[in-house]
């Protein structure tokens, strides 16, 4: 066996020094979290950084999916108490009152909608789908959600500016207009917090230049 050789004292960091390192770790922790950390698990942006590289929109995301999470949670509870025959008849009447009205407006439409977007969430699936818009165009759309419930999240953000328009839970169908005050991508989060697929049927006509689906 060797014996390490001892190191020379004049080696060793001083006090003064280990202070230094730790005062210098702690700012640059302090730093990170809240440019970082903060913006992108709480939506917290205080310096405005989080929101320019696009970390406040994925806190604000996250925040969220954790309300309507706990939200879907007290409403699994309530329902739990309630008889589970008359869950199950407001359940079908909501499914079919939605699918008539999405019917009737997709009817009533059909011949004017400048384009329609169709696909399928999977339970707890995710989608995207944007309207790229000019500052004060305005847009027009009509949704229906078949074969369960979605969460909605109508939202637009660009160039350090935001706005949210709507929101909803449970949801089966939804229209109504956009008029965007800046330009940029506009349009919705959706999310199946059902057990069952659900097909996504979105028509929209108006000022856009583009459609931007993220599946």
């Amino acid at each position: 066996m060797h014996n390490a050789p001892k190191p020379n004292i004049d080696e060793l960091p001083t006090k003064a020094q280990l202070r230094r390192s730790t005062i210098l770790a702690s700012i640059g922790a302090a730093v990170i979290a809240v440019t970082v950390y903060l913006p992108a698990e709480y939506a917290i942006d205080p310096t405005g950084i989080g929101r320019v590289i696009g970390l406040t929109e994925m806190g604000e995301i996250k925040v969220q999916l954790a309300a309507e999470a706990e939200a879907d949670r007290l409403l699994d509870e309530q329902r739990a108490i309630e008889q589970p025959s008359q869950d199950q008849t407001s359940s079908v009447l909501d499914s079919v009152m939605g699918l008539l009205i999405g019917t009737a407006h997709a009817q009533e439409a059909q011949d004017t909608w400048t384009d329609t977007v169709t696909f399928t969430l999977e339970p707890g699936d995710t989608a995207e789908i944007k309207l790229t818009m000019a500052a004060g165009d305005v847009a027009e759309y009509a949704w229906t959600a078949e074969g369960g419930r979605v969460n909605f999240d109508l939202h637009a953000h660009s160039g350090g500016e935001s706005i949210d328009y709507e929101r909803g839970s449970g949801a089966t169908n939804g229209e109504g207009s956009i008029e965007a005050p800046f330009a940029g991508d506009h349009g919705w989060f959706w999310r199946n917090r059902d057990s069952t697929p659900i097909t996504m049927t979105i028509n929209v006509r108006g000022e856009y230049s583009a459609v931007v689906e993220t599946y």
